[in-house]
């Protein structure tokens, strides 16, 4: 049998029955009441443990056949609330929008020089954007950004002629997502501090977005499964119907 931490299992105990399916309403209150919930322990230096909020995702289990190119998603959309924190975006361009991408909120602009300063190990960013006239350019960073999920990609939306809009979204938290080997889809749709109906709002902004771009090969049941979780609690099963 798996080891479960003490706050595993006191998550559990507040939330209740986690095998059984929930309305969104009460997942997120599933969720809210783990999160809640205190181990009661210190660190080995004695240290109190800090209660911090959290992160809130969603998984998607689709019914698609990930190996087929006609059945795999990439996107990228924006929540009606945001993600609750400013993400870092880079964008590649010529001089001419490097201003105005800089206004928008881009914390690196440039052309050969970021291109190199990131082939040389530089990632401290979240997102790239990049003008098709530097794909040129960008394209030999395939190799560096594709393993981290940040090569930009006009399916994407991060390839794009209207860099400094981009650079806008994308900070804001506009979000890229692509399915993983198993037909999943995973995405944080806020924060913890929320309001219940500000993620209620995000959460049903993902399916409705994941819904409406089934692939046309897809057949059978498209969504098979929806689960909820925070950065340290367990997963809740959603019903969107219920």
């Amino acid at each position: 049998m798996a080891y479960r931490s003490v706050l595993y299992r006191k998550q559990v105990e507040a939330a209740g029955d986690l095998k059984a399916t929930a309305s969104l309403s009460d997942g997120i209150a599933q969720i809210k009441k783990m999160v809640g919930v205190k181990a009661d322990r210190t660190y080995k230096n004695g240290k109190k443990r800090k209660s911090a909020d959290q992160t809130v995702e969603i998984s998607i289990h689709l019914n698609i056949d990930p190996r087929q190119a006609d059945q795999m998603l990439r996107g990228a959309l924006s929540l009606p609330h945001g993600l609750g924190k400013t993400r870092r975006v880079i964008a590649f361009c010529d001089a001419a929008l490097a201003d105005a991408a800089r206004e928008a909120g881009a914390v690196e602009v440039g052309a050969d020089e970021l291109v190199d300063k990131v082939q040389n190990g530089w990632f401290d960013f979240d997102v790239a954007i990049a003008h098709p006239s530097m794909m040129g350019k960008v394209g030999k960073l395939g190799r560096v950004l594709g393993p981290q999920g940040k090569m930009p990609t006009p399916k994407a939306g991060t390839v794009t002629p209207d860099v400094v809009n981009a650079v806008r979204e994308f900070s804001a938290g506009r979000l890229e997502f692509r399915n993983d080997s198993g037909g999943n889809i995973h995405l944080p749709v806020g924060r913890t501090v929320f309001t219940d109906d500000a993620l209620k709002d995000n959460i049903t902004a993902v399916v409705e977005h994941v819904t409406r771009i089934k692939p046309s090969a897809a057949k059978g049941q498209y969504i098979k499964k929806i689960t909820l979780s925070a950065t340290r609690s367990p997963g809740v099963m959603i019903n969107m119907d219920a």
